[in-house]
C-alpha cells in the first residue's frame, strides 16, 4: 500500500519550506527596496518577486521532476562541470556566504537594540545560535516536526501582525522614487531579487524536502514530486504575501529614517513607532526564527551533499561547517555583503539557465548538447560581471556596455538566448541529416 500524506502533513511540509527560504535576505532587502521605490514599489516588488520567488519555485520543480537532487540536474553538463558548479553553490549558499549572513543579521536587528554591542557580544551570540543551529541540522528527518509544526506557526503569527500592521497603519505616504528606480524599476528589482539567494537556496533544498518527504514513509517518486511541487507552491504564496507587505512597509517609511537606510534600520524603526519596545522584541523573535530555519537547511542540504562526495559523515560535516560559519559570522555583516555581492552577480546567471533550459529540457533528444554551450557562454558572461562587481574589471568594457541591459548586470541575457537559439538550430539541423543517412 503506497504511503501518502494527510493534509495537515502536506501544509507543514510547505510551511517548513516557506521557514527554510524566509531568512535574512528576505526580510531585509524589500523594505529597502521599497523605500527607494517609493510610488515604483508595485513594479520593483513583481521584478523582485520573479527572481525571489518565481525562479526558486521553478528550481523545485525541476529539482522534483529529476529526483530532487542538484547533480541529476547538472547532468547533461558532464560530471566535472556539473560537480564544480554544485560545489560552487554549496559553497556559497553555505559556510562561505548565507549561513554566516543568517546569524548576523538576527543578531544586528534582533539582539544588537538590546545589549551593549561589542565582538564579544556577537562572538556569544554566534556560539549559542549556532549551537542551536547544529542541534536541529543532526536530525534532518525531525525537520517537518521541528521547523513546519512548531518554529514556523510562531513566525507567521509574527510576520501576520507586522504585515497587517504595515498595510492598515502606514508610518506615512508613499515616497518619491529614487532617480534609478523611475525607468527600469522591474529590472531594478530583478536584479535585487539576487541578493536573497532565493534559486541558489532552492538548488540545495530540493534534497531537504525530498528527505523530509521519504522520511515521513513516502517512497513513490510521483508522489515525492507531487508533494514537493504542493509544498514549494503554498510557500511561494506566502513568500509573496510577506514581500508585498515589506515593500509597502519601506515605501511608506520615508518619514521614519534616511533615504539610504538599511532594511534593518527600516524594520526597527516602524516597529519602533507602531508598536514602541514590546513590538521590538516580537521583531527580534520573527528575525532570529527566520534566520535560525534557513540557517538550519542550509546546514542540513550542505550535510548531504558534501558526505556523499567525502569520506566523511553527514554529523561532521554539520559540526564542520556550522563552526566555520560561526567563525566568518564574526566578521561582520559589511565585510559579508561586500563580498558576497560579485559571486553572486557570476553564479545567478549560471542558476537561472541551469533551471530554465532543464524545464525546457524533456523536449530535447540530446539535452547535453543544448546545455553545455548556453552554460559556457552563461559562465564567461558571469564572470566578467562577477569581477566588474569586485571592482578587478574596467566598468567601461565598450563593446560589453553596448550589450542591452548591460547597466543593469543583465548583459548575459541578450547572448544567452542568441546561444541558444543557436545551439537548438544546430542540433535541429544536425538530427535532420543523422535521420535522413537513415532513411
Amino acid at each position: 500500500m503506497k504511503k501518502t500524506l494527510k493534509s495537515f502533513d502536506v501544509l507543514a511540509l510547505g510551511f517548513m519550506t516557506f521557514a527554510l527560504f524566509l531568512g535574512a535576505g528576505n526580510v531585509i532587502f524589500p523594505p529597502s527596496a521599497g523605500l527607494a521605490a517609493g510610488q515604483q514599489m508595485l513594479p520593483t516588488a513583481i521584478g523582485f518577486m520573479l527572481t525571489a520567488v518565481g525562479l526558486p519555485l521553478l528550481t523545485l520543480i525541476a529539482l522534483a521532476r529529476v529526483g530532487g537532487g542538484m547533480a541529476e540536474l547538472t547532468a547533461p553538463l558532464g560530471y566535472w562541470p556539473g560537480l564544480l558548479l554544485s560545489v560552487a553553490v554549496y559553497l556559497a549558499i553555505g559556510p562561505l556566504f548565507a549561513t554566516p549572513r543568517t546569524a548576523v543579521v538576527s543578531y544586528e536587528l534582533g539582539v544588537a537594540p538590546f545589549v551593549q554591542d561589542s565582538w564579544q557580544t556577537l562572538l556569544l551570540y554566534s556560539l549559542l545560535y549556532f549551537a542551536a543551529v547544529i542541534f536541529l541540522a543532526l536530525k534532518p528527518g525531525q525537520l517537518v516536526d521541528r521547523v513546519g509544526k512548531y518554529i514556523t506557526p510562531i513566525l507567521l503569527v509574527g510576520l501576520v501582525l507586522l504585515g497587517a500592521a504595515a498595510i492598515f497603519f502606514p508610518a506615512g505616504e508613499m515616497a518619491s522614487a529614487a532617480s534609478e528606480y523611475r525607468d527600469g524599476a522591474l529590472i531594478k528589482g530583478f536584479v535585487q531579487g539576487y541578493l536573497t539567494m532565493d534559486t541558489l537556496g532552492a538548488l540545495v533544498f530540493g534534497i531537504v524536502i525530498t528527505t523530509a518527504i521519504r522520511d515521513r514513509g513516502v517512497d513513490t517518486e510521483r508522489l515525492i514530486t507531487r508533494y514537493t511541487v504542493m509544498a514549494a507552491l503554498i510557500a511561494a504564496l506566502a513568500l509573496s504575501l510577506v514581500y508585498l507587505a515589506l515593500f509597502y512597509l519601506g515605501s511608506t517609511s520615508a518619514e521614519l529614517v534616511g533615504a539610504d537606510a538599511n532594511g534593518g534600520e527600516i524594520l526597527a524603526a516602524y516597529v519602533q513607532f507602531r508598536f514602541g519596545t514590546a513590538g521590538s522584541l516580537l521583531l527580534a523573535v520573527v528575525i532570529i526564527l527566520a534566520c535560525m530555519t534557513t540557517a538550519v537547511g542550509l546546514l542540513t542540504a550542505c550535510g548531504e551533499f558534501f558526505s556523499k562526495l567525502l569520506p566523511v559523515s553527514y554529523a561532521q560535516v554539520v559540526w564542520m561547517f556550522g563552526i566555520f560559519s560561526m567563525l566568518v559570522a564574526n566578521q561582520g555583516l559589511e565585510s559579508l555583503i561586500r563580498v558576497s555581492i560579485p559571486v553572486l552577480v557570476g553564479l545567478y546567471p549560471l542558476a537561472i539557465v541551469l533551471v530554465c533550459l532543464s524545464l525546457l529540457g524533456k523536449s530535447w533528444a540530446r539535452p547535453q548538447n543544448i546545455l553545455r554551450p548556453v552554460m559556457l557562454v552563461t559562465l564567461v558572461f558571469g564572470v566578467i560581471d562577477g569581477l566588474k562587481a569586485a571592482g578587478l574589471l574596467a566598468t567601461e568594457l565598450t563593446w560589453l556596455d553596448a550589450l542591452p541591459l548591460a547597466g543593469q548586470s543583465l548583459g548575459w541575457l541578450v547572448p544567452v538566448l542568441f546561444t541558444l537559439v543557436l545551439a537548438i538550430l544546430t542540433e535541429h539541423l544536425r538530427f535532420g541529416r543523422l535521420r535522413a543517412k537513415v532513411d
